[in-house]
């Protein structure tokens, strides 16, 4: 199963943003330095003890009208209700009990998904105590008093927050069918991809019981092999506030591309690649799932000799920080190049499950030293001792060396295109993990 999603529902300034960050921590730095990967602090991968989940912060704009605040408030709280197995609802001490709150219960009771009431701004329990109990008139469990500024009572509320896993939450599943998410813009023509594969191959469409939370799941049969295809079309909200539409389909995409294996980025041929794809594919890139960019409404592009050259070219500039992913031109109208489609998802996926042996691993980093020297500080020189890898899906490689310090990123990267270089790995991002072997220096 896909790690569980929480979200945090609750009124402007009630401190949404202190506590995701506080959860968050150094997750967040992730998505920083990454060329065109999304700036919104919207999602974070997040570990308690041994549970590991996805927090969602639906904190949107803070209008001035108290009408527009309970619309918003609705908005967000059905965002959670949709895309979230807990909900953390959070409520302010300061402020007390106020109408919208209870508004908002109401809405997350009815929807049955678990809640954890948490009480923020309580900086001191001895203080506060009194007035947390007032939210006990919400009817949506016992209020969690926390202090998200100075880190009060956040094990505490993560404690309840866990209880509500679903049971083998985060393990893998035994379905071994490949899952395939195909994401984009709104009208790149997501759903049309998805209906002539099925049309194609004339498979029964079945609705997969279970995934309503966040797509459409849908089995197509191809060759005497069965594929699972996520489909995020179709479920955009109608919203006139565009910063809001954008972060619903952001949140969208996190939970479509965190239960698959291989993820399609639809991007429309007529508007080339926009700053909204580059997002989508930032997400993709950061959870190490296998990558195929998909080219769509490649019949209505005007062609010379030179135009896919030229069209992949652009592609690979914009999208620099996954130069591994796999491109191809389809038409979803003309069925164009779409059979190719299962070819590439059979081989990303070969490529995401490659393991290389220890031994061949190290000759190839031997080799790369004795090419290029590593890098030298303060005439301190770089040592390389041992690689190994010790992961796949994606494939991740532990190195050894000397000091942590002296292994600059483009080191690291001539060395992924080393093997790269032995083993192609289209479609797949590596992973490089830096370890210090101590005592050698």
């Amino acid at each position: 199963m896909s790690k569980p999603i929480v979200a945090i529902v609750g009124r402007p300034n009630v401190g949404k943003s202190t506590l995701f960050n506080a959860l968050a921590g150094e997750n967040i730095s992730i998505v920083k330095d990454t060329p065109g990967v999304t700036r919104d602090r919207i999602y974070a991968d997040v570990t308690w003890l041994d549970h590991s989940f996805t927090l969602i912060d639906t904190g949107g704009i803070e209008p001035d009208s108290s009408d527009i605040i309970l619309s918003q408030m609705r908005e967000q709280a059905q965002i959670a209700i949709d895309t979230a197995d807990v909900i953390i609802f959070l409520t302010d001490v300061r402020q007390g009990l106020v109408d919208s709150d209870s508004k908002v219960a109401d809405m997350l009771r009815r929807s049955r998904k678990p809640v954890v009431l948490v009480v923020n701004k309580v900086d001191s329990f001895q203080k506060f105590m009194g007035d947390v109990y007032e939210f006990y008139n919400l009817g949506i469990g016992d209020p969690v008093p926390v202090s998200a500024a100075s880190r009060l009572g956040i094990g505490d509320m993560l404690d309840e927050v866990v209880k509500h896993f679903p049971e083998g939450s985060g393990e893998e599943e035994e379905d071994e069918r490949p899952r395939v998410a195909i994401v984009g813009k709104p009208n790149v023509g997501k759903s049309s991809i998805i209906n002539k594969l099925i049309g194609e191959n004339r498979v029964i469409v079945s609705n997969i019981a279970g995934t309503t939370r966040d797509a459409i799941d849908t089995e197509v049969r191809r060759n005497g092999k069965d594929y699972i295809f996520i489909d995020t079309a179709g479920l955009r909200r109608k919203n006139k506030i565009k910063e809001e539409l954008e972060r619903y389909s952001i949140i969208r995409t996190v939970t479509a591309v965190e239960r698959a294996d291989v993820v399609i980025l639809v991007i429309d041929a007529t508007e080339g690649v926009t700053e909204q794809d580059a997002k989508i594919a930032g997400i993709a890139h950061e959870r190490g799932k296998g990558i195929i960019i998909a080219v769509n409404k490649w019949d209505a592009i005007e062609k010379n000799d030179k135009t896919v050259y030229e069209y992949t070219n652009k592609i690979r500039t914009i999208l620099s920080f996954m130069p591994y992913a796999e491109i191809t031109f389809i038409s979803a109208v003309t069925g164009q190049r779409l059979p190719k489609l299962f070819e590439l998802i059979d081989m990303v996926i070969q490529n995401q499950n490659l393991r290389i042996a220890t031994g061949v691993l190290n000759e190839i980093m031997t080799e790369a030293m004795a090419l290029q020297q590593p890098p030298s500080d303060k005439g301190k020189r770089l040592k390389l001792f041992y690689i190994t890898q010790v992961a796949v899906k994606p494939p991740t490689f532990v190195i050894f060396v000397n000091d942590r310090e002296l292994m600059h990123f483009s080191y690291t990267r001539y060395l992924e295109n080393k093997i790269r270089e032995a083993f192609g790995f289209r479609g797949t991002g590596l992973r490089f993990l830096i370890r210090e072997r101590k005592g050698e220096q």
